[in-house]
C-alpha cells in the first residue's frame, strides 16, 4: 500500500494521516504492526509502520527515506486547450501515468469548458488530487503541478523569450497545418538532442501546446509560433482533444525511460 502526504516528510517521526489517506488504509483494512509506503512528491519513497488506528485516524511511524528512480530523461511540461465534460481528468490521469512534469490547463477560442474564477480553483484542486492518485497507482514518487487556468494569450505572454540555442527548451505546438513536421523529424530537425542516458538529464525540458476540440485557432498557432513553438504532427488520423496531448508524451517517455505495464 501507498499513500500521497502533502508532507515534507521526516524520518524516524510519527505521523498521523491525512484524512484521505486515512480513509484508504481503513478501507484497506489496515492493523497495527501493518507495513505501507508514503510519499511526499519530492522523489522518494518512505517505508512506515502503522502504530494506532482510531475510528477517523491512522497514526504510523516513518522510516528512512529510499530515492524512486521513476523519472523519464526528458521533463516534458503540457500546456493543453481543456476538452469538454471529464476527459481534462483523463488527459491529467494519463499524462501523469506517462510522467508529464507538468500540466497548464488553457482557455481557448474553441475550448467547450469555460472556467473562471472560483470553479476554476476547484476543478484546479480536483485535477491535482487526481495527479496525486495517479502518481500513488503508478509508482513515481514526484507529483506534477496543475497550475491555474489561464487564457492562451496571457499564458504565452508570460513565457520567457524563447532561446536561440538547442540545449534550450524545446517548444512544440501539436498543428493540423501542411507545414507541420512529423513529431520525430521535427525534434530532429530542431537540432535539441533527445537524452540518450537513464535518468533525468539536466536541461532536458520540453514545452508542449495542444489545443482543445478542433484544434488552435489559426491566430492561436500564428501566436504560438512567434512565440517559440515549433509545429509538428502525430500523423495524418485526427485525434481527440484528449488523446493527442497523450500520444505526444508517450513518445517521449518511450524514447527514454519507458515505463512498465501494470
Amino acid at each position: 500500500m501507498r499513500f500521497f502526504v502533502p508532507g515534507p516528510l521526516q524520518a524516524d517521526t510519527d505521523l498521523a494521516l491525512p484524512p484521505g489517506a486515512a480513509r484508504h488504509a481503513q478501507v484497506r483494512r489496515v492493523q497495527p504492526g501493518s507495513a505501507l509506503w508514503l510519499f511526499d512528491g519530492r522523489g522518494c519513497d518512505w517505508p512506515a509502520q502503522v502504530l494506532r488506528v482510531g475510528r477517523s485516524s491512522v497514526d504510523v511511524h516513518v522510516g528512512q527515506p529510499q530515492p524512486v528512480a521513476t523519472e523519464g530523461p526528458v521533463a516534458v511540461h503540457l500546456a493543453v486547450g481543456m476538452p469538454a465534460n471529464e476527459r481534462m481528468d483523463t488527459v491529467v490521469e494519463k499524462a501523469t501515468e506517462l510522467g508529464v512534469a507538468g500540466v497548464q490547463p488553457l482557455l481557448c477560442e474553441r475550448a467547450v469548458l469555460r472556467l473562471a474564477g472560483e470553479r476554476a480553483e476547484r476543478k484546479r484542486e480536483h485535477w491535482q488530487a487526481v495527479a496525486e492518485a495517479a502518481c500513488e497507482q503508478s509508482g513515481r514518487a514526484r507529483v506534477p503541478a496543475i497550475a491555474s487556468v489561464l487564457a492562451l494569450p496571457a499564458w504565452l505572454a508570460g513565457l520567457p523569450k524563447a532561446a536561440a540555442p538547442a540545449s534550450a527548451t524545446l517548444r512544440l505546438v501539436l498543428s493540423l497545418r501542411t507545414d507541420a513536421l512529423p513529431l520525430a523529424a521535427g525534434v530532429q530537425a530542431s537540432g535539441w538532442a533527445l537524452p540518450s542516458v537513464p535518468g533525468p538529464a539536466p536541461g532536458a525540458v520540453v514545452l508542449a501546446l495542444s489545443g482543445p476540440e478542433g484544434g488552435l485557432a489559426a491566430a492561436e498557432e500564428d501566436a504560438a509560433r512567434a512565440a517559440g513553438f515549433l509545429p509538428v504532427s502525430l500523423g495524418p488520423r485526427t485525434l481527440r482533444a484528449d488523446t493527442a496531448p497523450l500520444a505526444l508524451l508517450a513518445w517521449f517517455s518511450l524514447a527514454g525511460n519507458g515505463p512498465r505495464v501494470g
